[in-house]
């Protein structure tokens, strides 16, 4: 209610005085820093802050996109994956925009170690034979030698040697 008294009095008040008095500062004219309710060198030193770790973020994130197109980068290669030249201008791009050299983090490093020692054992010959289903490597073995001692044994009996 007082609202509306000060709008409908107060405009007819300005007009009458004819803009003679001592003019006060709206709301609308305050500066940046008196609307936040500090002085203007905190509130330059607020937008400096502000400025400083936005330029934070980004680096990090610009980081984060060099380590993921890395990580692309290194599985279209493991895995002979087509190589698309639209990707492959884009990961380049994102690899030069963090400064060239980009090493993964340390778990994804960790991550990536495993699997190609998974990988190596799976290419070697037991790694493939322990593929193999229903396959006991202990009864081979065990097989193997036995085999090993019959021979032995028949050698041991034939009259030829």
């Amino acid at each position: 209610m007082a609202f509306m008294v000060k709008s409908m009095v107060g405009g007819q008040l300005k007009s009458l005085a004819g803009g003679l008095g001592g003019e006060e500062k709206g709301d609308g004219e305050k500066s940046p820093a008196e609307a936040q309710g500090m002085t203007r060198e905190e509130y330059e030193e607020y937008q400096k802050q502000l400025v400083e770790e936005k330029m934070e973020r980004d680096a990090q994130f610009t980081q984060r996109k060099a380590e993921r197109a890395t990580l692309r980068t290194h599985f279209r290669d493991k895995y002979r994956l087509p190589k698309v030249k639209i990707e492959n201008e884009t990961d380049d791009s994102q690899i030069q925009l963090a400064g060239g050299d980009v090493e993964l983090p340390k778990e994804l490093a960790k991550m990536i170690e495993q699997d190609n020692e998974e990988e190596e054992e799976k290419d070697s010959v037991i790694g493939q034979l322990t593929n193999i289903q229903n396959l006991d490597l202990d009864s081979l073995k065990d097989k193997a030698q036995a085999t090993l001692e019959d021979l032995k044994h028949s050698a041991e009996k034939c009259s030829v040697m």
